[in-house]
C-alpha cells in the first residue's frame, strides 16, 4: 500500500458511507497532524449497506463530493484513503510463536515471527480480502504486554496479530469506482478503525475502549486495548432503518420521516411527549387529510426500538468474541446516527458502559457543520495517512510513524551486513 501523501504535502481522505460521501483534502504539517483545506459532501447513491449497487450513480456521487472539495482547496486530488464499512469487516486474531533459544531477540526473529504471521494473515478465504494486519501485542516465554521485544532475552517470542478482511466482491467494486473517478486508492481503512483513530484519546485505546460507529445502514464495532485496534466487527443495522420504520409506522413519505427524526425525534421518553404533538404528512393523501396530528411519544415508540435492537445486537458482538472483559467499561459513538437525542443515555443502560459521543480530534480547519460525530471516520482517515499505518506489510517490516522507502532500504542494509 502507499500512502495518499502527495508531492506538495497533500492528503485526500474518501468516506463512502450507505447515506453521505464525504471528502477531506488537507495538508500535512509535519507534526503528525492535518489542517483541512478542502471539503465536499454529498447524498449517497448507488450504495447500500456501504457496498456499491449501482456503479454509474455511485460514481457521479463520489465525483460531486471530490469535486466540491478540490475546488475549496483548489489542488487537483489523484490518490485517496477510503473508508469501507460494507463487505462485513470481521477480524480475527493471531498467535504466533517462534524459538529464540535463550538469546536475546532481535531483528531477525522478529522478522521471521512477521513471516509466519504474515503467511497465516494472507491465507484468508478466496472470498475475503486481508486489509489489515495490526500487530496486537508481543510476549516473552508466555508473558504479554510487550510493545516491542527487541532486546529481550528469552526461550520464545510470540507475536499477536489482528487481521481484519472484508468480503472480496465489495472491496473489488469500491476499487473500481474509485479507478472509474480516476482515483488511486492509497489504503482502504474500515470505519472503525477510522472512527477511532480520530474520536480517541491515548488512555483510551489504553485501556480499554469500544468504537461504536453508527452509520446509515451499517454499524461497525472496533475495540482497542493497550494502544491497538483487537477486534473489528459489524451488525446490519443503522440510521436509514430508524427513519424506514417511522415512514412505515406514520404513512409518510420517507423524506418527511427524515425531517421529523432530525426535527422531534428521541430515543427516551420524555414527560411531555404525551401532549406535544406533531403535524405529519400522508403518503399519497391531500384535502383534509393530507397532514396528521399524533403525539411525539408515537414517535419515540417507533425509534427506541430500533436503537435498543442495533445496541444490543453490538452488546452481543462483542460478548460472541470473548473481548467484552477487555473492551473496557467505556464506549464511543460516532457517525450521523448517533446525534439522535437519548441515544447515549439508551447505549449506556443497555451495554452498561460509560458512553460519550466522540468527535474528530487532531484535525484542524473543520467547518463547524462538519466538526460532529458524522465525521469523525473521514478526520480519522486523515490521521491515518498523517502517522502512518502501524500495521505488517508485505514487505516483512512493521512500519511506524510512516517509514518511506528510503528508511526501510537503509533499515534493510544495517540488518543484513
Amino acid at each position: 500500500l502507499t500512502m495518499a501523501l502527495l508531492r506538495n504535502g497533500l492528503i485526500a481522505a474518501l468516506d463512502v458511507g450507505s447515506t453521505k460521501i464525504c471528502c477531506f483534502v488537507a495538508r500535512a504539517d509535519g507534526n503528525g497532524g492535518a489542517r483541512v483545506i478542502g471539503i465536499g459532501h454529498q447524498v449517497s447513491r448507488g450504495l447500500k449497506g456501504g457496498t456499491v449497487t449501482d456503479m454509474d450513480e455511485a460514481e457521479a456521487a463520489i465525483r460531486a463530493a471530490v469535486d466540491a472539495a478540490e475546488r475549496m482547496a483548489r489542488e487537483t486530488v489523484h490518490e485517496v484513503v477510503v473508508s469501507i464499512s460494507g463487505g462485513y469487516p470481521t477480524s480475527r486474531l493471531i498467535d504466533i510463536e517462534v524459538d529464540i533459544a535463550g538469546h536475546e531477540s532481535g531483528d531477525a526473529d522478529l522478522r521471521r515471527a512477521i513471516r509466519q504471521a504474515d503467511a497465516e494473515a494472507h491465507a484468508a478465504p478466496q472470498d475475503r480480502e486481508t486489509l489489515h494486519s495490526i500487530p496486537a501485542g508481543y510476549s516473552i516465554d508466555g508473558t504479554p504486554g510487550y510493545r516491542d521485544p527487541r532486546g529481550l532475552y528469552g526461550a520464545r517470542m510470540g507475536l499477536n496479530l489482528n487481521v481484519v478482511t472484508a468480503g472480496l466482491g465489495p472491496v473489488r467494486n469500491l476499487r473500481l469506482v474509485a479507478e472509474r473517478c480516476h482515483l488511486e486508492i492509497g489504503a482502504i481503512v474500515v470505519s472503525p478503525y477510522a472512527a477511532g483513530l480520530s474520536a480517541l484519546v491515548e488512555d483510551e485505546t489504553d485501556l480499554g475502549v469500544t468504537v461504536i460507529d453508527m452509520g446509515g445502514r451499517t454499524t461497525s464495532i472496533g475495540v482497542f486495548y493497550d494502544g491497538s485496534l483487537i477486534c473489528v466487527d459489524s451488525v446490519p443495522c443503522g440510521g436509514q432503518h430508524v427513519t424506514n420504520d417511522i415512514a412505515r409506522g406514520l404513512s409518510t413519505p420517507t423524506g418527511q420521516a427524515e425531517r421529523i427524526k432530525t426535527l422531534y425525534g428521541s430515543a427516551i421518553v420524555g414527560p411531555a411527549d404525551d401532549t406535544y404533538m406533531l403535524s405529519v404528512p400522508q403518503l399519497g393523501e391531500s384535502g383534509p387529510d393530507a397532514v396528521q396530528q399524533v403525539p411525539r411519544s408515537m414517535l419515540i415508540g417507533i425509534i427506541q426500538p430500533r436503537i435498543e435492537e442495533t445496541l444490543e445486537l453490538v452488546r452481543d458482538r462483542l460478548e460472541l468474541s470473548g473481548l467484552a472483559r477487555i473492551a473496557g467499561r467505556r464506549a464511543v459513538l460516532t457517525g450521523g446516527a448517533c446525534q439522535l437525542t437519548g441515544v447515549r443515555e439508551l447505549a449506556a443502560r443497555v451495554l452498561d458502559k460509560q458512553v460519550r459521543i466522540g468527535r474528530p480530534l487532531g484535525v484542524q480547519g473543520l467547518a463547524e457543520a462538519t466538526e460532529g460525530p458524522a465525521f469523525a471516520v473521514t478526520a480519522g482517515l486523515l490521521r491515518y495517512a498523517v502517522r502512518g499505518p502501524v500495521e505488517l506489510r508485505d514487505d516483512g517490516y512493521r512500519v511506524e510513524d510512516g517509514g518511506n522507502r528510503l528508511q526501510r532500504i537503509g533499515r534493510w542494509f544495517r540488518e543484513n551486513f
